[in-house]
């Protein structure tokens, strides 16, 4: 009878911590790219279990789990058609895998000190790369006036982040263009406006010692005055 009992207690237990009762939500990241997810029935704010992000709702760019609203295990970041192009593990806080090739054409990066082909320069690192991992660096950021009969099409904005040796995000700022309108602004936003996972980078190297580094992502304006670069 004990021994049933234990079998039970044992089940019961694996229940709590595995198979608590959840379901899926979704959230759009930008206009093309939209997050499904399960979390907590008894607490909807708990992200908890598989999470993904979908480039025109088929194509993932971030596939990994959640635990209590934590990141949990490998998590793989892929480009929009569907390579895989870095892989981090949360659980050892350690960058396992990424391309050589992950580069777009609308980002770009910039150490900020001098150096020649015989040095070994790294450029700077956001974890979740840049179809997903850039993502808030766009979604915090509205014109400051109402768009309605505006043609945003004739806008272009360029996004800047200055990424410290220390790998923190020291400067963030957004120049928007219109020849058009005969609009040129560059808003400087506080850094704290991001959560601490959002400041932290790996900081571009030279010779492996940290330097001073910039990442720059040419954006089109939304009709709602939001940014994207998809």
């Amino acid at each position: 009878m004990k021994k049933y009992l234990l079998i039970v207690i044992c089940l019961l237990c694996l229940n709590y911590c595995f198979g608590q009762d959840t379901v899926e939500r979704k959230n759009r990241l930008t206009d093309s790219v939209l997050e499904r997810f399960q979390v907590l029935k008894e607490t909807p704010d708990v992200k908890n279990g598989l999470y993904r992000a979908l480039f025109q709702r088929k194509i993932p760019v971030a596939v990994g789990r959640y635990r209590n609203d934590k990141k949990i295990g490998i998590w793989n970041f892929y480009k929009q058609d569907g390579r895989l192009i870095q892989r981090f593990d949360y659980n050892k806080n350690a960058l396992i895998y990424e391309t050589v090739d992950d580069t777009d054409d609308d980002v770009h990066y910039i150490i900020d000190k001098k150096y020649t082909d015989t040095d070994k320069a790294t450029r700077p690192v956001k974890i979740g790369s840049v179809y997903y991992g850039l993502i808030p660096y766009l979604n915090v950021f509205r014109l400051p006036f109402d768009t309605y009969d505006v043609n945003t099409n004739s806008f272009r904005a360029v996004v800047e982040l200055l990424v410290s040796p220390l790998g923190r995000l020291a400067d963030y700022k957004v120049r928007v263009v219109s020849d058009m309108y005969e609009y040129d602004r560059t808003f400087n936003l506080d850094a704290n406006l991001f959560s601490e996972a959002d400041r932290t980078f790996v900081p571009a190297t030279i010779n492996q010692e940290p330097v001073l580094s910039r990442i720059v992502i040419k954006c089109f304006v939304q009709r709602n005055g939001g940014l994207d670069f998809f």
